[in-house]
């Protein structure tokens, strides 16, 4: 039995957990098997997020505690529900979540939220197909690259063209 402290302890530490994350993603792990579970986790944490077990009253209890913006609605969870904590990449924990629930079906998503944003569990395929911020990044400095690369380029025919016009001209001279 757990006592009121450890509970206490628990929250504190969960709260702690959920402030620092930049995604949050409650999923239900029942029916996965052991070896499941450690390869599961084993990925969670390669994509730098960790994983925590705890029941849903606590889960709520914390998510209350650390600010209205976790205002979530997860007291009609059923179950047992893990939370998987994003740090680094929000959206990594979610492509790991659908590649092992195409495999095996196993864990299932029951909400996720990301910078601000909730997700429901049936959009985990629009979740998991959201760019990740090293994608981003890289489309926004493409971004920037792009004028200055066609700028590059304009420059080029023009000087090609001068070149050419300069040729045509000895020639004719020549001539």
């Amino acid at each position: 039995m757990v006592t009121k402290e450890q509970k206490q302890a628990i929250v504190a530490e969960l709260v702690e957990q959920i402030q620092g994350a930049t995604s949050l993603y409650f999923v239900d792990f029942t029916r996965m098997t052991v070896a499941e579970d450690q390869a599961f986790r084993a990925e969670i944490r390669e994509k730098g997020a960790s994983m925590r077990v705890a029941k849903n009253t606590l889960i709520a209890r914390a998510l209350q505690q650390a600010g209205e913006q976790y205002d979530l609605g997860i007291e009609r969870f059923a179950g047992q529900t893990a939370i998987i904590f994003g740090s680094t990449d929000a959206v990594g924990p979610a492509k790991i979540i659908r590649k092992h629930f195409e495999k095996t079906e196993k864990p299932s998503l029951k909400m996720a939220w990301i910078e601000g944003q909730t997700f429901d569990g049936s959009q985990l395929k629009r979740v998991s197909e959201l760019p990740t911020r090293e994608e981003l990044i890289a489309g926004i400095i493409g971004s920037i690259h792009a004028p200055v690369s066609g700028i590059h380029g304009a420059i080029s025919a023009v000087m090609r063209d001068v070149a050419s016009l300069v040729e045509e001209v000895a020639k004719k001279q020549a001539a």
